[in-house]
């Protein structure tokens, strides 16, 4: 394994091939053993964590509870038990759930080994000084998806599935939603969330490479805008409330990526004005 740090050779385009296959793999690996750790904590996984959301004394309810009523808003989070069921309408429906789900949960608890690889991939591109920052961009980069993994757990998954829930087109129609459905939507809305809230570190890279500019980031901020929306409105129910609950954070981490992008332009405006 390369260490950070020391001087690398050239390499050809194979090498590099051959390289990237080997972080790959021990990115798979590290996912393959943390999900196996997963797989054996089912009872945790699913009824504390996956189902928490389904039933009315989760937390998020009780907060949002306390804030529509304080603002005197209709009290939709006030509720004592969903009016819907999970079902597994296939043979293999369950296994299935568990199998994914582990995956999931392996991605999410391996992550910063992921990132770890990745580093240790670029790194021989970059300057000794920006290796230095390694366990840096290690642990930032962490904490902001495991924030965003926070937020799209406790944030977006309550909200879609209160709206999802017990929306009904008639009284007649009962909510029976498949296992794999259900997970489905825990699953996208805290995975996406967390990919979301690396914003700051892919604006990072662009800046380094010259992609993008604060300027360039500054001019499009309106279009910026209209896209948070729209990403908002994708992830989450069609309501304006929980869309602008989204969407605030995301804006936030739009700012911070032009503050980020600013420092690191100026950085690279100084080192081409010392050649």
């Amino acid at each position: 394994m390369k260490q950070i740090g020391t001087p690398e050779p050239e390499m050809s385009f194979l090498d590099h091939l051959e390289d990237l296959r080997w972080h790959l793999i021990r990115s798979v690996v590290a996912i393959i053993v943390a999900g196996s750790i997963a797989f054996f904590l089912k009872g945790f996984i699913f009824d504390v964590l996956l189902f928490g959301p389904s039933r009315g004394d989760f937390f998020s309810y009780d907060i949002l509870c306390r804030i529509s009523t304080s603002l005197g808003m209709d009290a939709g989070f006030c509720f004592e038990e969903m009016p819907f069921r999970i079902q597994s309408r296939t043979m293999g429906g369950q296994f299935s759930a568990h199998v994914w789900t582990s995956i999931t949960a392996g991605f999410i608890i391996a992550f910063p080994y992921v990132i770890y690889q990745f580093w240790l991939f670029v790194a021989p591109a970059m300057h000794d000084n920006e290796r230095k920052h390694a366990k840096g961009f290690i642990f930032v980069t962490s904490l902001l998806f495991f924030i965003g993994v926070v937020f799209g757990y406790y944030v977006i998954t309550p909200l879609s599935i209160n709206f999802l829930g017990k929306y009904q087109v008639s009284e007649a129609v009962f909510n029976d939603f498949d296992l794999s459905s259900y997970i489905g939507l825990v699953r996208a809305s805290v995975i996406a969330s967390g990919l979301i809230f690396e914003l700051p570190i892919v604006i990072y890279f662009l800046t380094r490479v010259g992609v993008v500019t604060p300027q360039f980031l500054r001019k499009y901020r309106k279009y910026a805008l209209v896209i948070v929306l729209i990403i908002s409105a994708v992830i989450t129910p069609p309501d304006i409330v929980s869309q602008i609950i989204v969407a605030i954070p995301v804006l936030i981490l739009y700012e911070v990526s032009i503050l980020i992008s600013r420092v690191i332009y100026k950085q690279e405006q100084k080192k081409l004005n010392k050649k």
